[in-house]
């Protein structure tokens, strides 16, 4: 990615939540910063309440002109008339997940920090890889680190997205090498998700 070229964010929503309730914070935030995209990691077993949940946040979304994909679940993204999907598992499903919704659609995948598996893939078709954590997330697990954003954005033509423990800090050292933010417990736990976005990405410009 060239230096000035400014990365977009990928918005990702809680893994559960008010469907009655979060459209109008949801909406707030995608009112106060440009998003390109809205990820909905939703968890639970309850088809009937996942997909209330997606739709709801779909409506905001494709009312500002906002892509919205799913974690993994291809199925209501086909019944919801989603974007696309995000898978969680690297390679695995790319193809099968294009197959069922067609060329059109955004398949992404999240890799962690293994070069091979981002390359595995893009090779597969992804639209996007996403590496991370960045930072620290309480959750453990091996960092993906800045020279491996600064090889992919050299080496690899399919778009980056860095996640997980972002801080202004981190934001601000990987602007030149990524292509989009992953942003989402970062500000949900703020009294003010819409404020906490604004001064998370503040070095973007």
């Amino acid at each position: 990615m060239a230096e000035n070229d400014r990365p977009q964010i990928t918005l990702i929503t809680p893994p559960a939540y008010d469907w009655e309730s979060f459209p109008d914070t949801l909406a707030r935030v995608l009112d106060a910063v440009e998003v390109a995209c809205l990820r909905l990691p939703l968890a639970g077993q309850d088809e009937f309440e996942l997909a209330r949940m997606a739709d709801a946040a779909r409506q905001v979304a494709h009312a500002r002109d906002v892509a919205v994909v799913i974690g993994t679940h291809v199925a209501l993204a086909q019944r919801l008339g989603l974007d696309g999907v995000h898978l969680a598992h690297g390679a695995r499903s790319i193809r099968k997940a294009r197959k069922e919704l067609g060329a059109d659609a955004i398949v992404g995948a999240f890799c962690g920090a293994t070069r091979h598996e981002g390359i595995s893939a893009g090779e597969a078709g992804a639209d996007y890889v996403a590496f991370g954590p960045v930072g620290a997330t309480g959750l453990g697990g091996e960092l993906a680190e800045h020279d491996l954003f600064a090889w992919w954005s050299e080496m690899i033509e399919v778009p980056v997205i860095a996640e997980g423990g972002l801080t202004v800090e981190i934001v601000e050292r990987l602007a030149p090498v990524t292509d989009f933010f992953g942003i989402g417990a970062e500000i949900w736990r703020s009294d003010d998700p819409a404020a906490a976005l604004k001064a998370l990405v503040a070095p973007l410009g």
